[in-house]
C-alpha cells in the first residue's frame, strides 16, 4: 500500500519556490558546469544513506541526488523542478517540508540535500521529517556550513543571486541543536568541498574544514510539538499503510 497521499494536501506555509520555478533549467545546468562539486557532494550525501529501507528526498529539486541515490519518491514545491525529477524518474509530490503529504512511521530514512537554508520553519520540517520516519529511522542532511569559507562567500554573495537571495544559512551546532528539540540524536558528520582542493574533492569524517557538511541524524523519540498542532495526515499508529 502506499506511503503517501496521492493528491495534494494545503501547505501551512509558502517555500521561497519563485526563483526555482521560473529558473528551474538554469539550476539544473549547474550540475553540468560544476560536475566536480556535484560529484563529490552526491558521494558525501550517499556514504550515510542507508544500505536497505525505503527512503524519501524531501525538496528533491530536478531529481539530481534522487535518482543516483536509489530514491524513486520526493516531495517538492516547486511545479517545475518536480517535473524534471519526474523525467528522472522520480515520483514527485507537491508539498512543502512543513506540511508533508506523507503518513506516520512510513520511512527508513529521509534526505534533504542543500534545502535547509530555504525553509520558512526548520523547527516545523524537522518535527515533519520526525513523523514520517520509522522508529530509529535515519535523516541525511546536506548543506552549506555557515562557518566555513565556502560559506561565508555565500553569505556575502547571496544578493546577488537569485537562487540564494532569500537563503538563512546556518552552523552545525544551529542544525544539531534544532534537529535534538525535533527528536533527533546519535549526529555523525561528513565533509567536502575543503579549501585548496581543485579536482578530486575528497569526502572527509567531521566537519569545520567543507564547505559542504552532511549530517546523519537518528529518530530516536518524537519531536517537541506547538500547542495544537495536528497534522492532517497523523494517524494511529495501528492504521499506518505498510
Amino acid at each position: 500500500m502506499s506511503h503517501m497521499l496521492p493528491v495534494r494536501q494545503p501547505r501551512t506555509t509558502m517555500p521561497k519556490t519563485a526563483p526555482f520555478d521560473e529558473q528551474a533549467n538554469e539550476y539544473d545546468a549547474w550540475f553540468e558546469k560544476h560536475s566536480d562539486l556535484y560529484q563529490a557532494e552526491l558521494e558525501t550525501v550517499r556514504s550515510f544513506i542507508p544500505a536497505s529501507g525505503m527512503g524519501v528526498e524531501i525538496g528533491v529539486g530536478t531529481g539530481r541526488f534522487a535518482a543516483l541515490l536509489g530514491i524513486y519518491i520526493g516531495v517538492e514545491p516547486a511545479p517545475r523542478m518536480a517535473e524534471l525529477a519526474r523525467q528522472r524518474g522520480v515520483q514527485v509530490l507537491e508539498g512543502a517540508a512543513e506540511a508533508l503529504p506523507l503518513f506516520d512511521s512510513s520511512y527508513d530514512f529521509v534526505v534533504m540535500v542543500t534545502v535547509v537554508c530555504f525553509l520558512d520553519d526548520l523547527s516545523l520540517a524537522f518535527r515533519e521529517a520526525c513523523r514520517i520516519l520509522k522508529p530509529n529511522g535515519t535523516l541525511v542532511i546536506g548543506f552549506i556550513d555557515r562557518e566555513s569559507e565556502l560559506g561565508r562567500q555565500y553569505s556575502q554573495k547571496k544578493n546577488q543571486s537569485r537562487f540564494y537571495r532569500d537563503a538563512t544559512f546556518y552552523s552545525v551546532s544551529e542544525l544539531e541543536a534544532i534537529l535534538t528539540k525535533a527528536g533527533f540524536s546519535n549526529f555523525a558528520y561528513r565533509q567536502t568541498v575543503v579549501p585548496g582542493e581543485t579536482t578530486d574533492l575528497t569526502v572527509l569524517d567531521g566537519h569545520g574544514s567543507g564547505g559542504f557538511v552532511v549530517i546523519r541524524a537518528q529518530k530516536t523519540r518524537e519531536g517537541e510539538q506547538n500547542e495544537g498542532w495536528n497534522h492532517p495526515l497523523s494517524v494511529d499508529r495501528g492504521h499506518v499503510p505498510r
